[in-house]
């Protein structure tokens, strides 16, 4: 049996917070074991902070929508929003930032997409009439509703 689900807010701290929340309750009630609902709310917490941070940033906060089902051993979600794109209409590569060096001289951003590519299955993006489309898809193994 299929669990879907779809929250909206403002792309702000707050607002991804209160997503986060709903999601979190969303994925309780379709009974997603603890240990998976800890990486799924990861992986949405890095895409909606990076929307909230990058794709609206310096302008007004704008929407993003969360649509997500649980099904068999996944858990798919299609984060929309209207803020800008992506640079180069794609997530950026899989790989760490440079932490060769002193702690402090460490970067304080691009571990997040390292995260999400590292624990999603599919990671799929489009721009379409102006608008992010953002698909992730997480396995989670010998799961059942």
């Amino acid at each position: 049996m299929a669990c879907q689900f779809s929250l909206s807010a403002t792309a702000t701290q707050s607002g991804v917070r209160d997503l986060l929340t709903g999601c979190r309750r969303a994925l309780v009630s379709a009974k997603v074991p603890a240990a998976w609902r800890g990486t799924v709310e990861l992986v949405w917490a890095e895409a909606l902070n990076n929307i909230a941070e990058h794709a609206y940033a310096d302008d007004v906060p704008g929407p993003v929508k969360i649509m997500a089902t649980v099904k068999d051993e996944r858990i798919a979600a299609d984060i929309r929003d209207r803020g800008r794109p992506l640079p180069g209409l794609s997530p950026p590569p899989r790989h760490l930032p440079d932490s060769d060096g002193p702690t402090e001289a460490l970067p304080e951003g691009g571990f997040g997409w390292f995260l999400i590519k590292g624990l999603c299955e599919t990671v799929e993006y489009q721009r379409k009439a102006g608008e992010n489309h953002l698909h992730l898809v997480v396995h989670i193994p010998r799961y059942t509703a």
